[in-house]
């Protein structure tokens, strides 16, 4: 299995300390769906959105259905998809996606015991990391759970 080895979390980390800082933050609705054994995550991202991502902790496909998205992993460049797309999410991923036409992202998990609670799958298949840069009583932290 291949692991993300992210070396750049501090632009990461700098970047969304920016977006709160400057920025509104961005209705992104998510839908949540379980089949026997799975989990399904889908996400609505607006254009002109600029996202990043929690920290994955497992290897997952996902599928972009509807639109276009430029992905950095870790600062290793751009990538542009464009639905339709089938892709892999690999161990330690984190993205920073800007969304260049209105899109919709979804991930499907192994979800062996059949769990309902998002809360507890989130914390099976989402890192705990915290930007520290983001510690702030006036304001949230901006991530967003792809």
């Amino acid at each position: 299995m291949e692991v993300i080895v992210r070396q750049h979390d501090d632009r990461v980390d700098l970047l969304e300390s920016c977006m709160v800082e400057n920025f509104d933050t961005v209705d992104c609705p998510l839908i949540h769906r379980f089949t026997p054994n799975m989990y399904i995550r889908e996400i609505f991202m607006p254009a002109g959105s600029l996202i990043t991502s929690k920290i994955h902790l497992t290897e997952h496909p996902f599928t972009i259905s509807k639109g276009k998205v430029s992905v950095s992993i870790d600062g290793n460049g751009w990538e542009v998809f464009e639905a339709p797309y089938t892709g892999i999410t690999k161990v330690g991923t984190r993205r920073v996606l800007y969304i260049e036409e209105d899109c919709v992202w979804t991930t499907y998990h192994v979800n062996e015991d059949g769990c309902t609670d998002v809360e507890t799958i989130e914390n099976r298949i989402l890192d705990k990391y915290v930007n520290k840069l983001l510690v702030n009583p006036d304001k949230e932290e901006i991530t967003w759970h792809l």
